[in-house]
């Protein structure tokens, strides 16, 4: 099911929500959409056009975010789904210091790897391995990873994420994956 961007009064981007979700939104004339998605829902009685990006009329109060949560989705998302070793497409997670070796599960210390990376690098350093990093892993910043960590985006989203380093995001990830 397609995803859509929800914006808050003041334009801040909240979250991604299903398309059902947004379109309820909508309807109960609590949000307005700002993009359609060019495709339509069809009911008994009426027929709408699909959202793509949808701005809240009343704003909401976001309590305070912390850093944005590390999760699988989000960390491919930020190593461009490709190995940071090899630069192959990244199926699973690697601890670059070993957590059997006292490393932690932190945005600093994980990246994405290949299948065979991570079974070659088992519970290694680099350094025994003589192994390098593409890139040194960093946690992201900002509100747009909140949106780009969950693994959806829509072109038509750009412009409502770019004043909240969008370009920065997707340049990493763009530069990444090249």
């Amino acid at each position: 099911m397609p995803h859509v961007l929800v914006l808050n009064a003041s334009y801040e981007p909240l979250g991604v929500v299903p398309l059902r979700r947004a379109l309820v939104l909508v309807l109960e004339n609590k949000a307005v959409c700002l993009e359609e998605s060019g495709a339509f829902m069809h009911s008994a009685t009426r027929v709408v056009a699909a959202p793509s990006v949808v701005r809240l009329k009343r704003f909401v109060r976001v309590p305070y975010r912390g850093p944005v949560p590390l999760t699988r989705r989000a960390l491919f998302a930020r190593d461009g789904g490709r190995c940071m070793y090899c630069g192959g497409v990244a199926t699973s997670v690697d601890h670059v210091i070993p957590r059997s070796r006292g490393g932690q599960h932190v945005w600093d210390n994980v990246v994405a790897a290949c299948r065979r990376c991570n079974h070659v690098k088992a519970d290694r350093h680099l350094l025994e391995l003589g192994w390098r990093l593409r890139h040194q892993p960093a946690p992201p910043s900002g509100l747009a990873w909140r949106i780009i960590g969950t693994g959806h985006r829509d072109p038509r989203w750009l412009p409502y994420l770019q004043p909240f380093g969008a370009d920065d995001a997707l340049a990493r990830i763009d530069g990444i994956s090249a």
